[in-house]
């Protein structure tokens, strides 16, 4: 996984689990099944089988790929709509680019993050770039839909486009795990993303046979999705490996070993940690739409159909 690396890792700050801290405990492990998104990229649905109580403020998480695509077989997703929650597309391997009727957009590649608050309403776009398309290649990424509360569902909508060189880096004492912080805090180290929903998003990868303990907000959830590789998770040492999603308990603390020899496809222990703010309001959920109220979702649809979310730019290349 290239994402963002250094050479040396303890030339980076140092983090520390607070001293006496309570380690969260690991309640409960699920597998994620296997799907398709947008034209036909595979996916995994790393929320499957999580009550929306346990992943609050988390709406919907996927993992695009991993895939090795062959010459012609890229696929992105056509023009949608979003309302009343924000969107993370975060790009391990390859290249996705973005586009949006508020006129953001970019390229998303190897360790870059898109972060786009939909808000009152947005149409978007994500697909390879043609060079991909024609050349195939590797394809790895994250898609994250973080709610908004009732008070800024409606708030106009944005986009922010982290670069890689952006993200905060940390380690352990020993210099055996690198952490990515994209979002949020850990320790003195922060993450480059403006977000309206208080959250915390790392991009830990652990050396084998290497232990990380880590500070975490005692007020936020803890979600740790298996992005490659095997360790376990919580001082019980609960087993779990690529693709799986551990959910933890309260505590300020969390704890992840890696497995002291890792398979041929990865190097290390690859973890997304994720934690932020519950909302505790109710939601409701269809498509590309994350309200409070079924009457919500049906003016959503009404307002998407009669163009109020906006519209698809005119591309000049295209006339």
């Amino acid at each position: 996984m290239p994402a963002v690396t250094v050479s040396n890792t303890l030339t980076l700050p140092k983090i520390l689990a607070p001293a006496g801290g309570s380690v969260r405990a690991v309640r409960q492990v699920t597998t994620a099944p296997r799907g398709f998104e947008g034209e036909g990229f595979p996916v995994r649905r790393a929320f499957a089988g999580v009550t929306d109580a346990d992943l609050d403020p988390f709406i919907h998480m996927d993992q695009m790929g991993e895939v090795d695509y062959g010459p012609g077989e890229p696929k992105g997703t056509p023009w949608h709509p979003h309302r009343g929650f924000e969107t993370v597309t975060y790009m391990i391997e390859g290249t996705f680019e973005h586009e949006d009727s508020i006129g953001g957009g970019g390229v998303i590649a190897n360790g870059a993050t898109q972060w786009m608050t939909a808000g009152a309403g947005i149409l978007h776009i994500e697909r390879p770039p043609e060079a991909l398309v024609m050349s195939g290649g590797l394809f790895h990424g994250i898609q994250l839909w973080v709610n908004l509360p009732a008070a800024k569902k409606m708030t106009a909508p944005r986009y922010q486009d982290l670069l890689p060189d952006s993200v905060g880096l940390t380690t352990t004492p020993d210099g055996g795990s690198l952490l990515r912080v994209i979002a949020g805090n850990l320790g003195d180290v922060a993450g480059p993303g403006s977000t309206l929903t208080p959250i915390t998003m790392v991009h830990a990868s652990l050396s084998p046979g290497a232990e990380v303990r880590i500070p975490w907000n005692p007020d936020y959830n803890a979600l740790a999705y298996v992005l490659a590789g095997d360790g376990t998770v919580g001082d019980e040492r609960r087993p779990v490996t690529s693709g799986q999603l551990a959910v933890f308990g309260s505590g300020d603390t969390l704890v992840f070993t890696a497995a002291d020899a890792q398979d041929s496809r990865t190097e290390y222990f690859e973890l997304l940690l994720l934690g932020g703010e519950p909302i505790r309001e109710p939601v409701a959920k269809y498509g590309p739409f994350v309200m409070n109220t079924r009457a919500e979702l049906v003016q959503a649809f009404e307002d998407f159909e009669a163009g109020r979310l906006g519209s698809v730019p005119v591309r000049h290349d295209q006339i």
